[in-house]
């Protein structure tokens, strides 16, 4: 798991939104035109007018940067039509994969097929897009488990590998 936590940046850009709503540049703005309407000084009218457009600028380039923020969450946790069905069909193979590593390890249990059966109908593509509509972030629910899974197994080849051969070098 990493340090980042989306919970948090969202928490951030709702603040930061907040404050650049509280800011009230539009209400300065009015108040500052109206100021100035009756001025006859030009080079007062003109600063003024370049203060107030170098506000909305800047109010503009922060509200973009605040809804840009929001669309890269939301394009970290949200996957296409496409990207599901790609994900349904892999998952399959790999949860395919772990049944037969399962088997090989465990051959007199019955549940264990089971388990990847139910596994895989939880991963199919309808219900992985009803979930996300329901805000399930998938990919820390199932990618991250998923991970820590492949890893564990392959970690456990691995040694077993290591331990034949240390008993063929002992056994020679």
């Amino acid at each position: 798991m990493n340090d980042f936590d989306p919970n948090v940046m969202l928490a951030e850009l709702g603040v930061s939104l907040a404050q650049l709503a509280a800011n009230g540049i539009a209400t300065a703005v009015a108040s500052k035109a109206q100021a100035i309407k009756d001025s006859k000084d030009a080079d007062k009218v003109r600063s003024t007018y370049e203060e107030i457009v170098s506000q909305l600028l800047q109010e503009r380039a922060e509200a973009v940067q605040i809804a840009q923020a929001y669309k890269e969450e939301l394009d970290r946790v949200k996957i296409s039509d496409e990207d599901i069905e790609a994900l349904n069909q892999t998952v399959g193979r790999v949860l395919g994969l772990l049944r037969e590593w399962s088997l090989i390890d465990k051959p007199d249990e019955d549940d264990g097929p089971d388990a990847f059966d139910a596994m895989k109908e939880l991963l199919n593509a309808d219900t992985l897009r009803t979930m996300q509509l329901l805000g399930f972030n998938y990919k820390a629910a199932i990618g991250e488990p998923l991970t820590n899974l492949c890893a564990s197994k392959i970690a456990e080849l691995g040694k077993k590998n290591g331990d034949q051969a240390a008993r063929q070098r002992r056994g020679k």
